[in-house]
Protein backbone atom coordinates (compact mmCIF):
# COMPACT_ATOMS: atom_id res chain seq x y z
CA UNK A 1 0.00 0.00 0.00
CA UNK A 2 1.33 3.39 -0.90
CA UNK A 3 0.59 6.37 1.40
CA UNK A 4 0.49 9.81 -0.16
CA UNK A 5 1.94 12.73 1.85
CA UNK A 6 -0.80 15.29 2.41
CA UNK A 7 1.71 18.17 2.44
CA UNK A 8 4.03 19.17 -0.41
CA UNK A 9 7.74 18.49 0.02
CA UNK A 10 9.62 21.78 0.01
CA UNK A 11 12.89 22.14 -1.80
CA UNK A 12 15.85 23.26 0.36
CA UNK A 13 15.85 26.83 -1.02
CA UNK A 14 12.08 27.26 -0.39
CA UNK A 15 12.41 25.74 3.07
CA UNK A 16 15.19 28.17 4.00
CA UNK A 17 13.10 31.11 2.76
CA UNK A 18 10.12 30.01 4.82
CA UNK A 19 12.21 29.54 7.97
CA UNK A 20 13.77 32.96 7.49
CA UNK A 21 10.32 34.57 7.18
CA UNK A 22 9.08 32.76 10.29
CA UNK A 23 12.17 33.82 12.21
CA UNK A 24 11.65 37.45 11.23
CA UNK A 25 7.97 37.34 12.24
CA UNK A 26 8.75 35.67 15.56
CA UNK A 27 11.40 38.27 16.37
CA UNK A 28 8.97 41.09 15.61
CA UNK A 29 6.26 39.58 17.79
CA UNK A 30 8.65 39.00 20.68
CA UNK A 31 9.91 42.56 20.39
CA UNK A 32 6.36 43.90 20.48
CA UNK A 33 5.48 41.73 23.46
CA UNK A 34 8.62 42.53 25.43
CA UNK A 35 8.94 46.24 24.74
CA UNK A 36 7.65 47.81 27.95
CA UNK A 37 5.68 51.05 27.86
CA UNK A 38 7.70 51.95 30.97
CA UNK A 39 10.36 53.47 28.73
CA UNK A 40 8.52 56.79 28.83
CA UNK A 41 5.21 58.52 28.10
CA UNK A 42 5.95 58.85 24.39
CA UNK A 43 6.18 55.06 24.07
CA UNK A 44 2.49 54.55 24.76
CA UNK A 45 1.09 53.85 21.32
CA UNK A 46 -2.40 52.84 22.43
CA UNK A 47 -3.55 54.88 25.44
CA UNK A 48 -6.43 52.55 26.26
CA UNK A 49 -4.43 49.30 26.23
CA UNK A 50 -1.40 49.90 28.49
CA UNK A 51 -1.20 47.66 31.56
CA UNK A 52 -1.85 48.65 35.16
CA UNK A 53 1.05 47.82 37.50
CA UNK A 54 -0.69 46.51 40.65
CA UNK A 55 2.47 46.26 42.75
CA UNK A 56 3.51 49.83 41.95
CA UNK A 57 -0.03 51.06 42.56
CA UNK A 58 -0.16 49.33 45.95
CA UNK A 59 3.19 50.88 46.84
CA UNK A 60 1.87 54.34 45.99
CA UNK A 61 -1.30 53.80 48.04
CA UNK A 62 0.62 52.52 51.06
CA UNK A 63 3.45 55.07 50.76
CA UNK A 64 4.52 57.34 53.64
CA UNK A 65 3.46 60.47 51.72
CA UNK A 66 -0.14 59.69 52.65
CA UNK A 67 -1.44 60.77 56.07
CA UNK A 68 -3.51 58.57 58.37
CA UNK A 69 -6.43 60.90 57.69
CA UNK A 70 -6.13 60.28 53.94
CA UNK A 71 -5.83 56.51 54.42
CA UNK A 72 -8.96 56.47 56.56
CA UNK A 73 -10.98 57.41 53.48
CA UNK A 74 -9.74 54.46 51.40
CA UNK A 75 -12.65 52.39 52.69
CA UNK A 76 -15.01 54.84 50.95
CA UNK A 77 -12.94 55.92 47.95
CA UNK A 78 -11.37 52.59 46.89
CA UNK A 79 -8.36 54.12 45.10
CA UNK A 80 -6.83 50.83 43.97
CA UNK A 81 -10.00 49.50 42.35
CA UNK A 82 -10.94 52.90 40.94
CA UNK A 83 -7.61 53.51 39.22
CA UNK A 84 -7.53 49.94 37.93
CA UNK A 85 -10.97 50.51 36.43
CA UNK A 86 -9.58 53.62 34.74
CA UNK A 87 -6.79 51.39 33.30
CA UNK A 88 -4.06 53.62 34.68
CA UNK A 89 -0.58 52.54 33.61
CA UNK A 90 2.58 54.04 35.16
CA UNK A 91 3.89 55.07 31.74
CA UNK A 92 0.94 57.28 30.85
CA UNK A 93 0.46 61.03 30.78
CA UNK A 94 -2.41 61.80 33.15
CA UNK A 95 -4.38 65.00 33.65
CA UNK A 96 -6.22 65.33 36.96
CA UNK A 97 -8.87 68.03 37.07
CA UNK A 98 -9.28 70.19 40.19
CA UNK A 99 -7.16 68.22 42.69
CA UNK A 100 -8.38 70.11 45.77
CA UNK A 101 -6.11 69.19 48.64
CA UNK A 102 -4.44 66.48 46.59
CA UNK A 103 -6.03 63.30 47.95
CA UNK A 104 -5.57 61.47 44.65
CA UNK A 105 -2.44 63.44 43.76
CA UNK A 106 -0.66 61.71 46.65
CA UNK A 107 -1.24 58.39 44.84
CA UNK A 108 -0.94 59.47 41.23
CA UNK A 109 2.36 61.34 41.59
CA UNK A 110 4.51 58.49 42.91
CA UNK A 111 2.80 55.97 40.64
CA UNK A 112 3.62 58.02 37.53
CA UNK A 113 6.92 59.55 38.62
CA UNK A 114 9.27 56.96 37.12
CA UNK A 115 7.97 56.78 33.55
CA UNK A 116 4.78 58.83 33.22
CA UNK A 117 3.67 62.43 33.61
CA UNK A 118 1.10 64.01 35.91
CA UNK A 119 -0.61 67.31 35.10
CA UNK A 120 -2.87 69.06 37.60
CA UNK A 121 -5.49 71.51 36.35
CA UNK A 122 -6.81 73.94 38.92
CA UNK A 123 -10.36 74.90 37.98
CA UNK A 124 -11.33 78.56 37.62
CA UNK A 125 -15.02 79.39 37.60
CA UNK A 126 -16.30 81.91 35.04
CA UNK A 127 -15.40 84.77 37.39
CA UNK A 128 -12.00 83.39 38.34
CA UNK A 129 -10.85 81.79 41.60
CA UNK A 130 -12.38 82.91 44.89
CA UNK A 131 -10.23 83.87 47.87
CA UNK A 132 -10.90 80.43 49.33
CA UNK A 133 -9.78 78.78 46.09
CA UNK A 134 -6.63 80.90 45.99
CA UNK A 135 -5.75 79.85 49.54
CA UNK A 136 -6.38 76.20 48.67
CA UNK A 137 -4.13 76.47 45.62
CA UNK A 138 -1.34 78.05 47.62
CA UNK A 139 -1.55 75.21 50.14
CA UNK A 140 -1.53 72.62 47.33
CA UNK A 141 1.48 74.21 45.62
CA UNK A 142 3.30 74.37 48.96
CA UNK A 143 2.57 70.72 49.62
CA UNK A 144 4.09 69.71 46.28
CA UNK A 145 7.09 71.99 46.64
CA UNK A 146 7.87 70.57 50.09
CA UNK A 147 8.35 67.01 48.73
CA UNK A 148 10.21 67.25 45.40
CA UNK A 149 11.24 63.59 45.56
CA UNK A 150 7.55 62.70 45.17
CA UNK A 151 6.01 65.68 43.38
CA UNK A 152 8.96 67.24 41.56
CA UNK A 153 7.69 66.21 38.12
CA UNK A 154 4.08 67.36 38.61
CA UNK A 155 3.03 70.25 36.36
CA UNK A 156 0.27 72.58 37.61
CA UNK A 157 -1.92 74.48 35.17
CA UNK A 158 -5.39 75.94 34.91
CA UNK A 159 -8.78 75.14 33.41
CA UNK A 160 -10.81 78.27 32.73
CA UNK A 161 -13.96 78.51 30.58
CA UNK A 162 -13.10 75.31 28.74
CA UNK A 163 -9.47 76.20 28.05
CA UNK A 164 -6.31 74.72 29.58
CA UNK A 165 -3.15 76.69 30.22
CA UNK A 166 0.21 75.77 31.70
CA UNK A 167 0.80 72.52 29.80
CA UNK A 168 0.12 70.93 26.39
CA UNK A 169 -3.53 69.93 26.07
CA UNK A 170 -4.18 69.01 22.44
CA UNK A 171 -4.40 65.27 21.66
CA UNK A 172 -1.57 64.87 24.16
CA UNK A 173 -2.66 62.95 27.29
CA UNK A 174 -3.64 59.33 27.87
CA UNK A 175 -6.04 59.87 30.77
CA UNK A 176 -8.20 62.69 32.09
CA UNK A 177 -9.48 62.01 35.61
CA UNK A 178 -12.01 63.94 37.66
CA UNK A 179 -13.25 63.07 41.12
CA UNK A 180 -16.44 64.63 42.54
CA UNK A 181 -16.30 67.84 40.51
CA UNK A 182 -19.06 67.67 37.93
CA UNK A 183 -21.77 69.12 40.18
CA UNK A 184 -19.68 72.30 40.56
CA UNK A 185 -19.34 72.68 36.79
CA UNK A 186 -23.06 72.24 36.34
CA UNK A 187 -23.68 75.00 38.86
CA UNK A 188 -21.18 77.26 37.07
CA UNK A 189 -22.60 76.51 33.62
CA UNK A 190 -19.24 75.06 32.53
CA UNK A 191 -19.97 71.34 32.22
CA UNK A 192 -20.15 71.20 28.41
CA UNK A 193 -17.17 73.49 27.81
CA UNK A 194 -15.08 71.42 30.22
CA UNK A 195 -16.04 68.09 28.67
CA UNK A 196 -15.10 69.42 25.24
CA UNK A 197 -11.75 70.52 26.68
CA UNK A 198 -11.16 67.02 28.07
CA UNK A 199 -11.98 65.51 24.70
CA UNK A 200 -9.55 67.84 22.95
CA UNK A 201 -6.78 67.11 25.48
CA UNK A 202 -6.96 63.32 25.11
CA UNK A 203 -5.13 61.27 22.53
CA UNK A 204 -7.41 59.24 20.26
CA UNK A 205 -8.21 56.09 22.24
CA UNK A 206 -7.58 57.87 25.54
CA UNK A 207 -9.93 57.56 28.50
CA UNK A 208 -11.90 59.99 30.65
CA UNK A 209 -12.46 58.66 34.17
CA UNK A 210 -15.34 60.15 36.18
CA UNK A 211 -16.28 59.68 39.82
CA UNK A 212 -19.29 61.71 40.97
CA UNK A 213 -22.00 61.81 43.63
CA UNK A 214 -24.91 59.84 42.16
CA UNK A 215 -28.46 61.16 42.22
CA UNK A 216 -31.59 59.07 41.91
CA UNK A 217 -33.00 58.90 38.36
CA UNK A 218 -35.33 61.80 37.67
CA UNK A 219 -33.51 64.28 39.91
CA UNK A 220 -33.99 67.75 38.48
CA UNK A 221 -31.16 70.07 37.49
CA UNK A 222 -32.05 72.46 40.32
CA UNK A 223 -31.97 69.59 42.81
CA UNK A 224 -28.54 68.66 41.47
CA UNK A 225 -27.29 72.20 42.05
CA UNK A 226 -28.81 72.28 45.54
CA UNK A 227 -27.69 68.84 46.72
CA UNK A 228 -24.52 68.01 44.77
CA UNK A 229 -25.95 64.73 43.46
CA UNK A 230 -25.93 64.19 39.66
CA UNK A 231 -27.75 61.51 37.69
CA UNK A 232 -25.73 59.05 35.66
CA UNK A 233 -27.97 59.75 32.68
CA UNK A 234 -27.01 63.45 32.77
CA UNK A 235 -23.28 62.72 32.83
CA UNK A 236 -23.50 60.18 30.04
CA UNK A 237 -25.66 62.43 27.86
CA UNK A 238 -23.30 65.40 28.15
CA UNK A 239 -20.15 63.30 27.71
CA UNK A 240 -21.59 61.83 24.53
CA UNK A 241 -22.49 65.31 23.30
CA UNK A 242 -18.80 66.21 23.70
CA UNK A 243 -17.83 63.25 21.49
CA UNK A 244 -17.10 60.55 24.07
CA UNK A 245 -18.33 56.98 24.02
CA UNK A 246 -19.28 55.20 27.26
CA UNK A 247 -16.71 52.44 27.77
CA UNK A 248 -17.66 51.07 31.17
CA UNK A 249 -19.43 51.48 34.51
CA UNK A 250 -18.30 50.30 37.93
CA UNK A 251 -20.08 50.02 41.26
CA UNK A 252 -16.83 50.12 43.20
CA UNK A 253 -17.80 53.44 44.83
CA UNK A 254 -21.47 52.63 45.39
CA UNK A 255 -23.00 53.15 48.84
CA UNK A 256 -26.52 51.76 49.26
CA UNK A 257 -26.79 53.36 52.73
CA UNK A 258 -26.82 56.83 51.16
CA UNK A 259 -30.48 57.95 51.02
CA UNK A 260 -29.54 61.32 49.39
CA UNK A 261 -32.14 63.36 51.27
CA UNK A 262 -30.25 65.48 53.78
CA UNK A 263 -30.66 69.12 54.90
CA UNK A 264 -27.26 70.09 53.50
CA UNK A 265 -27.23 67.75 50.52
CA UNK A 266 -24.19 65.57 50.00
CA UNK A 267 -22.22 67.92 52.25
CA UNK A 268 -24.13 66.58 55.26
CA UNK A 269 -22.09 63.39 54.94
CA UNK A 270 -18.42 62.84 55.77
CA UNK A 271 -15.90 64.20 55.25
CA UNK A 272 -17.65 67.62 55.21
CA UNK A 273 -20.29 67.28 57.97
CA UNK A 274 -21.73 70.67 57.04
CA UNK A 275 -24.40 70.33 59.72
CA UNK A 276 -21.79 70.21 62.45
CA UNK A 277 -22.72 67.92 65.32
CA UNK A 278 -26.38 67.64 64.30
CA UNK A 279 -27.02 63.97 63.46
CA UNK A 280 -23.27 63.53 63.03
CA UNK A 281 -23.30 59.94 64.29
CA UNK A 282 -26.03 59.08 61.78
CA UNK A 283 -24.08 60.53 58.90
CA UNK A 284 -20.88 58.85 60.04
CA UNK A 285 -22.69 55.50 60.00
CA UNK A 286 -23.84 56.16 56.43
CA UNK A 287 -20.32 57.02 55.31
CA UNK A 288 -19.37 58.95 52.20
CA UNK A 289 -21.76 59.40 49.29
CA UNK A 290 -23.02 56.87 46.78
CA UNK A 291 -20.93 57.53 43.68
CA UNK A 292 -21.01 56.61 40.03
CA UNK A 293 -17.72 55.55 38.48
CA UNK A 294 -17.73 55.86 34.70
CA UNK A 295 -15.15 55.33 31.97
CA UNK A 296 -15.44 57.13 28.63
CA UNK A 297 -13.24 56.79 25.56
CA UNK A 298 -12.28 59.27 22.87
CA UNK A 299 -12.79 57.19 19.71
CA UNK A 300 -9.56 56.21 18.01
CA UNK A 301 -10.93 57.21 14.60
Amino acid sequence: MVFMNAYPILKPRALRAMLTALSTLTTALLFAACTSPASGPSSVSSPASAAVNPALLDAAISGPQRSDRARARDVYRHPRETLQFFELAPSQSVLEIEPGGGWYTEILAPYLRGHGQLYEAQYDGPKGPSQEAQASRAAFAGKLAAAPAIYGNVVIGTLHTGQFSGFPADDSVDRVLTFRNIHNWIKDGQIDANLRAFYAALKPGGLLGVEEHRAAPGTSLQQTIDTGYVTEAYVIEHARAAGFELAGRSEVNANPRDTKNYPNGVWSLPPTYEGGDVDRATYAAIGESDRMTLRFVKPAH
